[in-house]
């Protein structure tokens, strides 16, 4: 039942799994100094650093990734702000058993820069979404997603505080909800067993 969570910086989504009583088993990075393996090792986490830097290639990376994943036997792999992108093999191997959160409502804005582009592109809604990995950058099948109207007075960065306040919300329920036996997947789309709940909605300051 348990969980590994790949990291490369603060580990917010890390503190919001470990605040939702998630059986966290590992938490690995391929950054030394993030920020969030303290707080794995403060829980008495263990806490990996697996440094892409020290690879000659992608796939020697993720394979070396995969074998401290695969030493904790986890049930899901789920990415929180684990920034790089992976193999073709490697997210074959975690097939239907590795999410990831996005800052944007998917398939609006796959990769960086989220919310400054959204602000360009003067979208009324924004917000986050969880979902299944597949080898194309920033798809897969989407468990969950929350949603915030953006407001004229908004700038990149009060949108990403806003919107990461929903993250902490959404991630742990998907999480959740896969390690229940939730989740079905069929024909692209995701649905919950005895849930609609896939959607939040959030207008608040």
């Amino acid at each position: 039942m348990s969980v590994v969570v790949l990291i490369s910086g603060r580990g917010s989504n890390l503190q919001a799994f470990f605040e939702a009583g998630l059986p966290v088993s590992a938490v690995i990075s391929n950054v030394a100094g993030a920020a969030g393996l303290a707080l794995a090792a403060k829980r008495g986490v263990p806490a990996k650093v697996v440094p892409h830097k020290d690879f000659p290639s992608r796939e020697a990376f993720d394979a070396a990734l995969a074998q401290e994943i695969d030493g904790f036997s986890p049930r899901l792999v789920a990415l929180a702000g684990f920034m790089r992108v992976l193999t073709p093999g490697f997210v074959h191997r975690y097939r239907e058993r590795m999410l990831n959160i996005h800052p944007s409502l998917l398939p609006a804005f796959p990769g960086l820069d989220t919310h400054s582009r959204a602000l360009a592109e003067g979208v009324k809604l924004h917000g986050c979404s969880v979902h299944f990995v597949t080898a194309e950058l920033d798809h897969g099948p989407i468990v969950a997603q929350a949603a915030i109207p953006v407001r004229r007075e908004d700038t990149a960065a009060s949108l990403a505080q806003r919107v990461l306040k929903q993250e902490h919300v959404v991630y742990p329920r998907a999480v959740r909800w896969f390690l229940d036996g939730k989740l079905v997947i069929g024909d692209g789309t995701v649905s919950v067993k005895g849930s609609d709940a896939q959607l939040v909605f959030d207008d608040s300051p």
